[in-house]
């Protein structure tokens, strides 16, 4: 039997409402270990085939898990450091080590030394684990601002989503979108302190980690002005927060020669840099006149998704304290749109944004208990779509995850 308490947060979840914080014995709010196990069926289905897809292609059962685009670069610098690999582009450019951010090689290594199999078992061994925690913060997120449906609904949305794939590869996605769930969940709780050293690693693992800082920064700094300047918790939140991301930044720029634009220059190899979205301007032109792969005008469909699910995002009624989710999901947003690189890598870019996916939950979470059939037969084609295009593109296809 329901207690009280938890029958009224229940039927709030499942009306897609805001949900009152408590605290709930043992720290955990209710639902969250059948969402992770949920999550964790999902991503295990996407795991299996990606290696049939690898292992119908002729090719060994790890080899998109471990070797898969980013995930060869993770692996060379957590066993052999910084400066020493470089590729020379189709482009001409020389591309090297020192545009992927230290935290995920760092954690890969350390693995590495106490589990046998070498750099690779340990990488996904992170990933997955960064994965399953990732998960459990998206959750937290969800519950504390919508309550049970809501949370459960949006952990399924963002384990179904294509790009998902890689929350199952060896890249620095699924550690990134951990230290940012639980980042925006210590905002919310107005744990200043754990939210700047979180926002900090999350800055040691993607150069997108300032769209973490931004969300820490924005928050903290509005609680300053409301509280005229009083408070230490939110002054060493600001002075956290960007610590990760500018200290690895001016230590690329150090080993370069080049203190304050040794990493932009980097980065600009790879074709990565701001370019204020001309390259996918330019992307896009062509694609619109002579066509292309499947890849390319799906890709294209998942950013397009990504910006009217956060208009939408921004039409919600939210409580006053989801201010870090529209601040952290709109800077990914605009990230995707005003830097460089190839396209169609754009959609796992915005991955980690899963507060886009809120609007679609709360609607699914309203509809759960008068419409349970749809609701299923529209989850279970998400599924299907989802999974089956994440495994292609992974292992399949040659353009650049």
């Amino acid at each position: 039997m329901l207690r009280t308490g938890e029958a009224t947060e229940l039927q709030g979840g499942l009306r897609g409402g805001p949900v009152p914080a408590r605290r709930w014995r043992g720290g955990n709010p209710p639902g969250v270990l059948r969402a992770l196990a949920v999550f964790a069926a999902v991503r295990a289905v996407g795991v299996v085939l990606v290696v049939l897809t690898d292992l119908s292609g002729g090719h060994s059962a790890t080899r998109t898990l471990t070797r898969a685009w980013d995930a060869v670069w993770y692996l060379h610098i957590a066993e052999h450091g910084y400066g020493t690999r470089e590729y020379l582009s189709s482009f001409g450019t020389v591309q090297t080590d020192w545009a992927f951010f230290p935290l995920f090689p760092l954690l890969t290594r350390w693995a590495d030394v106490v589990l046998p199999g070498g750099v690779g078992p340990a990488a996904l061994l992170v990933a997955w684990a960064a994965a399953l925690a990732a998960a459990w913060g998206v959750y937290a997120v969800g519950h504390r601002l919508y309550g049970t449906a809501t949370a459960t609904f949006l952990v399924v949305l963002w384990a179904l989503l294509p790009q998902a794939v890689v929350l199952t590869l060896a890249y620095s996605e699924s550690l990134f979108a951990a230290l940012a769930a639980w980042a925006l969940y210590a905002l919310l709780s107005r744990n200043w302190p754990l939210a700047g050293v979180l926002a900090a690693l999350a800055g040691l693992t993607r150069p997108t980690g300032v769209a973490v800082a931004a969300a820490v920064v924005v928050t903290a700094g509005w609680e300053l002005v409301r509280r005229r300047g009083r408070g230490r918790g939110p002054w060493l939140a600001v002075l956290l927060a960007p610590a990760g991301w500018l200290g690895y930044v001016l230590w690329v720029g150090a080993r370069t020669g080049d203190l304050l634009h040794g990493y932009f220059t980097v980065q600009d190899a790879w074709k990565s840099g701001l370019d204020f979205g001309a390259s996918s301007l330019r992307f896009l032109r062509v694609l619109f006149l002579y066509g292309g792969k499947v890849v390319y005008p799906v890709s294209v469909l998942l950013v397009a998704a990504a910006v009217v699910l956060f208009c939408l995002l921004c039409l919600e009624r939210s409580p006053r304290a989801a201010l870090p989710l529209l601040v952290f999901s709109g800077m990914l947003v605009l990230m995707v749109l005003l830097l460089g690189g190839p396209f169609a890598s754009k959609p796992r870019f915005v991955l980690p944004a899963f507060p886009l996916l809120i609007p679609v939950a709360r609607t699914m979470a309203r509809g759960w208990p008068r419409r349970r059939a749809q609701v299923l037969v529209v989850t279970g084609a998400v599924a299907c779509a989802g999974l089956s295009y994440g495994a292609w593109v992974a292992a399949a296809v040659k353009t650049p995850l």
